[in-house]
């Protein structure tokens, strides 16, 4: 902001609420009392310090910035702002939009309708009815952290049987034919205690929650599918219902629940859209960017002009570091590096490492936005390995053996490999492997976990999952000619335009940012070389990285 002058601001907008947002709260509270004392006295006190002064707060960090006063705050709501940040930035002139999450302000899903400047709101569903709780109590119950570790119940669902599918619509949710629901709240905790859970859900369900970072059994995997099955039965029941009643085949998706890959795949699979886009920061750190499309688009009215991809630019919108900035570090450092003035080189010795089984940390361009890696802040490897999937999971992510890694393919060859026509640049969309490229498997006891996992599956098997699918990254020319170049070099040297891609930075921590951010995860792992940008370096070149402290306790496993 000091960049570019105080002068050019003239509205500051934040993504909720905030006095609406609490007045839920007390009504929430009040409506349980005397139950929810100890949820009520936990919470409160936050909110009374620090949230609802988010007006004084803005200014008072804008202020910092070097931005004057001369500018209007305003606020959108919640849903308003996921529902934004789902249709202007697409490539659709009119589509249906439907965004669903955990909860904003009241609204815990909305289906609406966008048409070049505007956004009209069909229907909504209200707390304390939400999918995306739901779906969190079952990644509390499993054992998996709260509002990080949905993903992990989403990739644990294939290894499962969809056994509890009838007693979740029996006891806990009741789904109509047009995707609205209604929970059960007798079995949930969140509106009374600090749990997601209650004594009558660990009834339902044959006991206690699974202990965070204790084994995995057959239960919770059973769990992750029936869960992950009721989800995406209401996802695509609100979907048809909202393509149905506007007769509209483009559809537009943002909310937590959005990011449920596998549930998105589905929506093209059974037809129920000609075309989906999906924000790729769906959560709220979206928000931001879909409060100020509101303003600016459905408030101010101002034109708006459809790309024909979309308006992210592939979600590179985060910071850069110059060949100057990043020498002088490692200069400073003495870090010993190997420099290429040429990107076609360095682009070519990368996809020979990677086809010699190396594991690549690579730093290069804009930083993404969102929670998704798309190459230029990733870690990439061999999908052709047997063993990648285990090297990287244990020895440089320190995760969970059993979670899947997805691939990045250029973007002509998604077909070649996958069962879906189109593309998917922000990792979106779950397809299966091409039929004629999987292997059939031995079987072997769903409790071995570690065996199912390694079986080879295909000729890609760091990058199938045990249900043959995989979450695809189509890569672009133009939104990423860099990555692009990396895989196209390595499809000239092994004739596969495919390389595993995941986010650069080891389990519960952030996706790195900057070189000092990389260099650090690349000397605490067992990662092979480093890019930064367009400069190489060997880790066996590197001096000896001594810690000061257990980095490892430094943020709190996801």
């Amino acid at each position: 902001l000091s960049e570019l002058g105080s002068s050019v601001v003239d509205y500051v907008v934040f993504y909720e609420k905030p006095i609406t947002k609490f007045s839920r709260l007390l009504h929430t509270y009040i409506a349980n009392a005397p139950w929810g004392r100890e949820s009520f006295l936990s919470a409160i006190p936050i909110w009374v310090k620090n949230k609802l002064f988010i007006p004084a707060e803005i200014k008072h960090n804008l202020k910092k910035c070097g931005l004057r006063s001369n500018y209007q705050l305003l606020f959108s709501e919640h849903h308003h702002s996921h529902a934004a940040s789902a249709f202007f930035p697409s490539p659709f002139e009119e589509a249906v939009v439907i965004t669903l999450d955990g909860v904003g302000e009241w609204t815990t899903t909305s289906v609406s309708h966008g048409k070049a400047n505007n956004l009209t709101t069909i229907s909504e569903i209200h707390f304390p009815h939400s999918l995306g709780l739901l779906y969190s109590a079952f990644t509390y119950y499993t054992g998996f952290k709260v509002n990080s570790g949905e993903y992990k119940l989403m990739g644990l669902a294939p290894y499962g049987e969809p056994k509890y599918v009838e007693k979740i619509k029996d006891e806990l949710i009741e789904i109509k034919p047009d995707g609205s629901f209604r929970l059960n709240l007798e079995h949930l905790g969140y509106l009374t205690t600090l749990q997601m859970t209650n004594e009558k859900f660990h009834q339902l369900f044959g006991g206690a929650p699974r202990t965070p970072e204790s084994s995995i059994t057959k239960r919770e995997m059973d769990l992750a599918c029936s869960i992950q099955v009721v989800t995406e039965e209401v996802v695509e029941k609100i979907c048809r219902y909202g393509t149905n009643l506007t007769g509209i085949r483009n559809l537009c998706l943002a909310g937590g629940v959005a990011l449920n890959c596998v549930s998105n795949g589905k929506l093209l699979r059974k037809n129920i859209c000609d075309n989906i886009w999906v924000q790729p920061a769906s959560g709220d750190a979206g928000g931001a960017l879909g409060a100020a499309f509101y303003i600016y688009y459905h408030i101010f009215k101002n034109n708006r002009f459809p790309q024909p991809k979309d308006a992210m630019y592939g979600a590179y919108l985060g910071p850069s570091f110059s060949k100057d900035q990043i020498e002088t570090y490692l200069n400073q450092c003495q870090y010993p590096y190997e420099s290429f003035e040429k990107k076609e080189q360095l682009h070519q010795r990368i996809a020979e490492l990677i086809s010699q089984e190396k594991v690549i940390g690579l730093l290069q361009g804009r930083m993404e936005y969102g929670p998704r890696a798309l190459g230029n802040r990733s870690i990439i490897g061999d999908a052709r390995s047997e063993k990648m999937q285990s090297i990287m999971n244990l020895k440089i992510k320190y995760r969970e053996s059993f979670r899947p890694f997805a691939p990045s393919c250029l973007e002509e060859d998604v077909s070649e490999y996958f069962e879906m026509d189109g593309i998917s640049p922000y990792m979106l969309l779950v397809a299966s492997v091409k039929a004629d490229r999987c292997l059939s498997v031995q079987q072997v006891p769903k409790t071995d976990l570690i065996g199912w996992v390694n079986q080879k599956r295909s000729d890609l098997p760091a990058i199938t999952h045990v249900d043959y699918s995989a979450r695809i990254q189509s890569v672009s020319p133009i939104t990423n000619p860099d990555y692009y170049s990396i895989i196209t070099k390595f499809k000239e040297l092994t004739g596969y335009g495919i390389i595993i891609n995941t986010s650069f930075n080891v389990r519960g921590e952030p996706i790195v940012c900057t070189p000092e951010d990389a260099y650090q995860c690349f000397m605490r792992t067992e990662m092979d070389y480093l890019v930064l940008n367009h400069c190489l370096l060997t880790k066996k070149h590197q001096p000896v990285w001594e810690e000061s402290s257990d980095w490892q306790q430094e943020f709190v496993l996801d």
